[in-house]
């Protein structure tokens, strides 16, 4: 494990954007915890998975230099975003793997002005996984000032960080932020569509595909008598909660639930002030995560 100046934090395009919440809630909680999480500097775009379907070799390259970047100043990656998550992930390991892969690669951050070849040292990390493997749930229980009693969470994790190259967790039935969740107090919903797709990117290609798959979660957390939805993905978040209007129409049934990153839950748990939480960027005000905190 490295100390607290071991890490920098790779936002990608989502957490300066529409995961503006994900962001102000990630750097208070960790800041709580006593980790800084300086920025990769200079990052660029991982290349997204929507890239990587078009151009592999240009994607790689495009998350190699952030790699380069955080392996010249002896850095791991921290990465929130799921989609950067598994990019970042994926480069690493096609870059360790195929030589001639590797080779293209360093002829790319060579060109981009970096003073040394990429050596594939560097970790890319979820947030999730950090808390619960480098501080540990011990830790966390220690710092927590409000108990989130009587709230029922739903816990979703979406496809990306446990498939497929997270190895720290069950592909099928992750439990990391089931167990994070029971820390904080809260009860944690059982419930079969942990990893079920949101629908991704499909809800602005074939929409009525991509509601679909998103009113299935949300119609499951409601029948489950869940409070709230929280995810660790941008993508997921932004999926499940903009468009429930749109599925109200649809399907004809209210399926209106707040649904939160897993940052916002532990900051509300430490009583970190709800204004560096980043709530007022969110659809769907979570009102009764309120109630039941007494905030």
């Amino acid at each position: 494990m490295k100390n607290g100046n071991g890490y920098f934090y790779y936002p990608g395009c989502s957490l300066k954007g529409t995961a503006k919440s994900y962001e102000k809630s990630l750097i208070a909680v960790f800041e709580h915890l006593g980790i800084e999480l300086p920025e990769v500097p200079d990052w660029n775009c991982c290349g997204a998975t929507s890239y990587m379907a078009i151009d592999e070799m240009s994607a790689f390259a495009m998350a190699a230099r952030n790699l380069a970047i955080a392996e010249n100043n002896n850095k791991d990656i921290i990465a929130p975003c799921s989609a950067c998550y598994m990019v970042l992930n994926k480069a690493k390991k096609y870059i360790e793997e195929y030589p001639e892969v590797k080779a293209k690669i360093s002829s790319a951050i060579r060109k981009a002005g970096l003073p040394t070849i990429y050596q594939g040292k560097v970790k890319v990390i979820h947030p999730l996984y950090f808390v619960i493997n480098n501080i540990g749930l011990n830790e966390i229980q220690g710092k927590i000032k409000r108990k989130l009693n009587g709230i029922r969470v739903f816990c979703y994790y979406g496809c990306l960080i446990v498939r497929p190259f997270t190895e720290i967790d069950d592909p099928m039935n992750p439990t990391a932020l089931d167990k994070l969740v029971k820390a904080l107090g809260a009860e944690y919903v059982e419930h079969p569509l942990k990893t079920k797709c949101c629908g991704g990117s499909l809800t602005g290609t074939i929409e009525d595909v991509g509601l679909r798959l998103s009113y299935l979660i949300l119609r499951e957390a409601k029948r489950k008598g869940a409070h709230l939805i929280v995810t660790t993905c941008p993508l997921c978040q932004f999926n499940l909660e903009a468009y429930q209007g749109k599925m109200k129409n649809k399907f004809g049934e209210d399926i209106e639930i707040p649904v939160l990153y897993f940052t916002q839950l532990m900051g509300v748990a430490f009583e970190i002030p709800v204004e560096k939480l980043g709530f007022n960027h969110h659809l769907i005000y979570p009102d009764v995560l309120f109630q039941k905190a007494a905030l």
